[in-house]
């Protein structure tokens, strides 16, 4: 399927909006964006699900989402009419330290009555380069 008629930048604002701490901290703002079936393969190798996410995100500190994370490498492709796969990179640089954690992450966002809701994530350490 064609991808010339994906706005990238578009699920890339979708994509961000997750990282974003007022968004992070708002059950009603995460639970807008994500399906009812939602399922998420975490970089620590834990399956969650839409109800998990939002507790954990309810229980995340201000200094836990303080700093956004650079994104590379992002990619939107069409799946189906109604279904986009989104890539990317994440980096994320520890708090008060120069530790940087990679993510190779992936979602799945599907319309669902006029909206984009995320249907699926997964994200995937990348080891530090030495």
């Amino acid at each position: 399927m064609p991808n010339s008629g994906i706005d990238i930048e578009f699920f890339r604002r979708l994509e961000h909006a997750l990282h974003r701490p007022e968004i992070r901290g708002s059950r009603d703002a995460v639970g807008a964006l994500l399906a009812e079936d939602f399922r998420e393969f975490g970089r620590s190798g834990t399956i969650y699900d839409k109800a998990t996410v939002l507790e954990a995100l309810a229980q995340e500190g201000p200094a836990a989402a303080s700093s956004l994370p650079v994104i590379l490498d992002f990619a939107a492709q069409a799946l189906a009419p109604d279904v986009v796969l989104v890539t990317y990179r994440s980096i994320n640089h520890g708090h008060g330290d120069d530790v940087e954690r990679s993510t190779l992450r992936s979602s799945i966002w599907q319309q669902v009555g006029g909206s984009w809701l995320m249907l699926f994530h997964q994200g995937t350490h990348v080891p530090p380069r030495a």
